[in-house]
């Protein structure tokens, strides 16, 4: 039976999907680079991508175009934990590719948290990776006198949480959400001006001093924050 011709272009793209064709991220080209490719309107390109959309073979997002459809990764705020962690207990395989590593002048980083570490910090930036795609930019600040003995190899097979020699208390997190910037949108496969979740968290040892500052970047489709809200037991006056 003859197909209609976004029906050959929806089927084309499916088998490219299926054979891993498209960009690391997951993005698929503009609706406009799609028309010229398949010499097609925006409108049969459109009616092609919808049919798999329906199929949840794709998905859009406003700032990211079309997307292969994947399911975020679910990270609960009811513990201090790691991506790491988070991901294996989501099906997915982590990965640490570690940018950066060095000792520098707290005043000179990103973060204005990170003075509460002192003077001197040791600043690790690294990618975060999910089943080899990448899922977060991370930078970590960690007070001078307990990153003088860690190393750039230790910092990529091992979270801090795990290397510090210390009793952790907790950490204070804020998330909130963002326009992402050009080196991180290059890092992270997605384009410039998309939306990105940026969390920064502060650790504190036993005794209250922070220990550690952090902000992830996660690409706003990939993960999803959730916080268990029980009831409180409520009080009834006469």
């Amino acid at each position: 039976m003859r197909q209609i011709r976004y029906q050959q272009i929806s089927e084309a793209i499916r088998l490219r999907v299926a054979g891993g064709e498209f960009d690391p991220s997951g993005l698929l080209p503009s609706e406009a680079e799609l028309g010229q490719e398949y010499e097609a309107s925006r409108v049969t390109i459109r009616k092609a991508l919808e049919v798999l959309r329906q199929d949840g073979l794709l998905d859009s997002r406003q700032g990211f175009g079309w997307m292969v459809a994947v399911a975020p990764v679910r990270q609960p705020l009811s513990a201090l934990t790691t991506i790491e962690a988070q991901l294996r207990a989501s099906g997915r395989q982590p990965e640490r590719r570690i940018i950066e590593f060095s000792f520098k002048d707290a005043a000179d980083a990103s973060l204005p948290a990170v003075a509460k570490l002192g003077d001197r910090v040791l600043e690790v930036k690294r990618v975060n990776l999910a089943d080899g795609e990448p899922f977060a930019r991370v930078s970590v600040w960690c007070r001078d006198d307990l990153g003088a003995e860690l190393s750039r190899k230790q910092v990529a097979e091992h979270s801090f949480y795990e290397l510090l020699p210390i009793a952790l208390a907790g950490a204070t997190q804020t998330i909130g959400a963002a326009v992402v910037e050009a080196d991180d949108a290059a890092l992270l496969g997605v384009p410039l001006g998309s939306a990105v979740l940026s969390v920064e968290r502060t650790t504190f040892d036993a005794d209250g001093a922070a220990v550690l500052v952090a902000q992830h970047i996660f690409p706003a489709h990939l993960t999803q924050f959730v916080v268990d809200l029980p009831l409180e037991e409520m009080i009834v006056g006469e």
